[in-house]
């Protein structure tokens, strides 16, 4: 009797990010917070606003969650950032 063994793991291939340039500041710019519903991301990204808002002179933020961590955000939550934001912070995990 023979073992037949599967290696589901694939190897990672290379792509190139293209990042949007950084702002030299954060004064007076409009922040969008992507809430990713995972636990306690929400109350993490309202202390980060709280800290930019305060010591780094943005102007506001608003936060919109995402329908569940595993997806983009959808459109809704893109257009209102594209006509009311100036930056947009995601990415919080568990």
């Amino acid at each position: 009797m023979s073992i037949q063994v599967f290696d589901p793991t694939i190897a990672a291939t290379e792509r190139a990010i293209d990042f949007v340039p950084r702002p030299d500041s954060l004064r007076n710019l409009r922040i969008g917070l992507v809430e990713n519903t995972k636990y306690n991301s929400d109350r993490i990204l309202e202390r980060i606003a709280v800290i930019l808002e305060n010591e780094y002179g943005a102007k506001s933020h608003i936060m919109r969650s995402k329908h569940n961590a595993g997806v983009p955000a959808h459109q809704e939550i893109i257009d209102e950032y594209m006509a009311n934001c100036d930056i947009v912070i995601a990415g919080v995990g568990d």
